[in-house]
């Protein structure tokens, strides 16, 4: 018997047409699973089911009547608690936010999946604001990764690759300022990707400015270009929102890689010390890419580690986010969101704009990288999932979590498209995730790059089945 849970987006709306099940029942599977994973994953900050089913029923009279609303009509989604969601309060991980609001508005993206049909089945888990690259806040507690309970789903949008990972809906809006998709979809072995900056609208405008992302986590590649073909759009508000694509992603699909011109660097010219599993994992992988016909040369970019001017912008961000905060409300903070708080807040505006250059260059770096190569392929991270609660693996000697991160918030700061592909496993079952990055508005050959790994079986769907289903 086919598990609703176990199905990809485009292949349940396959099943829809066919009228081999309903946005009903995929909805009431979705939520049990939800339930379900809750008490041991805690990948939710809230379910919203009363009104889930509502929409369902909705789409289900639509499918019937042969009259679909949009690309994603019955499709159960969850939405990252940073994104605006109407009807429903977006707290961000923190106790500080008051949930006693009018919370009449949709995000951008949100709003696009409202008007697809999507149905919202609940709001996933965010450390605070957002601000690290694990899942565990004052407000909600800690996330956990479906692989192994005991190991951080990563993050911060660790909420939404748990429930997509588990089956808790196979679609979900997440965020992503310096590898907040790509790390957690690399830990819990999904598909995600950070798209181009401006792509995907964002409003309210993100206190971490430019470096902030919406993005798409999925089972597969197909199902986020279906859902970029969704959100991926202009939206009045945000300022800085670019125009329409060109063409649908989903049509784009199909063109492999035979000839594309890819680098392959292992870690960034020695600079990052990655594990020899994890290696060996996205070595393969890379092979399998040559095999497909793309032109694979060993080369890395011309780039230094930005770490110290990412810790200016995105410190500076956090002190932003939180400068309206009372003395009693600040005591309410994650103590690690404190301290970089206060960090930023001593920086001055010349040094905000030294970043501002070091970020420039990189970025003019990158260009010239990418007239030479189609696309660059790293490792996602440099090793596999760390213990549950802490910000960094024990024993490391990293003081924050960009220290074991240093393959995703460089593209953050050159807002360039990447995304995190599950290549395999560790020893311990651990998943591993290989990162896929190309020029700015490239995001179609991620994409295309990304299908071509799953159509060759590099790349796996599958999903985890909760323990003792």
């Amino acid at each position: 018997m086919t598990e609703l849970t176990d199905l990809t987006a485009v292949r349940l709306l396959d099943g829809y047409r066919k009228g081999e099940w309903s946005p009903v029942e995929a909805t009431r599977a979705a939520l049990e699973r939800a339930e379900a994973i809750q008490p041991e994953v805690n990948a939710f900050v809230r379910l919203t089911a009363e009104d889930a089913l509502a929409r369902a029923r909705e789409s289900e009279e639509r499918w019937r009547r042969g009259e679909p609303q949009g690309l994603l009509d019955g499709v159960p989604v969850t939405v990252k608690d940073i994104l605006l969601q109407r009807g429903a309060p977006t707290l961000r991980g923190s106790k500080a936010v008051d949930p006693a609001g009018r919370w009449d508005e949709d995000a951008p993206s949100v709003a696009r999946l409202r008007e697809h049909g999507a149905v919202f089945i609940g709001k996933t888990t965010t450390p605070e604001y957002g601000w690290k690259g694990v899942t565990d806040s004052p407000l909600s507690g800690v996330t956990r990764n479906p692989h192994d309970p005991s190991r951080t789903a990563g993050g911060s949008s660790g909420g939404s690759a748990a429930a997509v990972a588990l089956g808790a809906g196979p679609l979900s809006l997440g965020t992503d300022g310096g590898g907040s998709v790509r790390i957690p979809a690399s830990f819990c072995g999904i598909f995600a990707l950070k798209p181009t900056y401006g792509r995907v609208p964002l409003y309210p405008a993100s206190a971490f400015g430019t470096l902030a992302h919406v993005g798409p986590m999925t089972r597969d590649a197909a199902d986020s270009a279906l859902l970029m073909d969704v959100i991926g759009h202009p939206d009045s508000r945000d300022w800085s929102a670019l125009a329409p694509p060109p063409g649908a992603y989903t049509e784009g699909l199909a063109g492999g890689v035979r000839g594309l011109r890819v680098a392959y660097s292992p870690s960034l010219g020695g600079q990052v010390a990655v594990r020899p599993e994890v290696a060996a994992a996205v070595r393969r992988a890379v092979m399998r890419l040559a095999e497909l016909g793309a032109y694979v040369t060993e080369a890395d970019p011309d780039l230094t580690d930005p770490v110290e001017a990412f810790h200016t912008l995105w410190f500076s961000g956090a002190a932003r986010v939180t400068e309206h905060l009372g003395p009693h409300q600040r005591e309410l903070l994650d103590p690690g969101l404190r301290e970089i708080c206060t960090q930023g807040a001593r920086y001055s505006a010349l040094d905000y704009l030294a970043a501002v250059d070091v970020r420039m260059d990189l970025g003019r770096r990158m260009g010239d990288f990418h007239d030479t190569y189609d696309l660059l392929v790293t490792p996602t991270l440099p090793i596999t999932a760390f213990e549950a609660g802490a910000e960094v693996p024990k024993g490391s000697g990293h003081r924050r979590w960009t220290g074991w991160t240093p393959f995703t918030y460089p593209f953050n700061m050159t807002q360039q498209p990447a995304a995190s592909v599950p290549v395999g496993a560790d020893g311990d079952g651990l998943p591993i995730g290989l990162q896929l990055v190309a020029a700015r508005h490239r995001d179609d050959l991620v994409l295309r790059a990304a299908h071509a790994l799953y159509e060759a079986g590099v790349a796996s769907a599958g999903g985890v089945r909760p323990s003792g289903s």
